[in-house]
């Protein structure tokens, strides 16, 4: 029996599928380097742990200046994948998704500890708590947690890119 509070099962999962929107937005705009529109993801009062690029705890503009900072001169590519979302009332819900990256830098351009360091394909998973929000479903806590990180060697090859680049105005029309 559904509690009077309770939204319809149709509701849940239009809730799903709009977090799951939520978070391919999230690699998107993480590997195109969409820094300003990665920020109306999160709620304004998100924290972040786990992450190389900011200390725990971290509040959203130490996570993004982290970030870009950290990835700017990266390829990064981030895949999340089979998402288990339970909702928490109305209007917030809890997620675990698994998740792979491969983040490579230039050539004497890593991270300012280890300029020399190539890179890593990682393995883990995405925890996070989101809240419903006038402007939509947002990303309110990120927990990143990792199972297996695979450095790159020191030989490896030379990224090759593709033919044509992101366009970020995609899916408005434009492009």
């Amino acid at each position: 029996m559904m509690d009077s509070h309770d939204p319809a099962p149709w509701q849940r999962l239009l809730d799903i599928e709009a977090i799951k929107a939520l978070k391919a937005s999230y690699c998107r705009f993480i590997d195109t380097k969409q820094w300003a529109a990665m920020r109306a993801l999160f709620c304004a009062d998100a924290r972040f742990d786990g992450f190389g690029s900011a200390p725990p705890g971290a509040d959203l503009d130490t996570f993004l200046a982290g970030v870009a900072a950290r990835l700017g001169k990266t390829i990064s590519v981030h895949h999340c994948h089979m998402p288990e979302i339970r909702f928490h009332g109305s209007t917030r819900a809890r997620g675990v998704w698994a998740m792979m990256d491969y983040l490579q830098w230039p050539p004497g351009q890593g991270p300012a500890e280890a300029p020399d360091y190539r890179g890593f394909h990682g393995y883990g998973h995405y925890e996070e708590e989101y809240r419903r929000e006038p402007q939509g479903w947002r990303i309110a806590r990120m927990r990143l947690t990792r199972l297996r990180m695979d450095d790159l060697p020191s030989d490896a090859p030379a990224a090759r890119m593709g033919l044509l680049s992101a366009s970020p105005e995609w899916l408005d029309g434009a492009g």
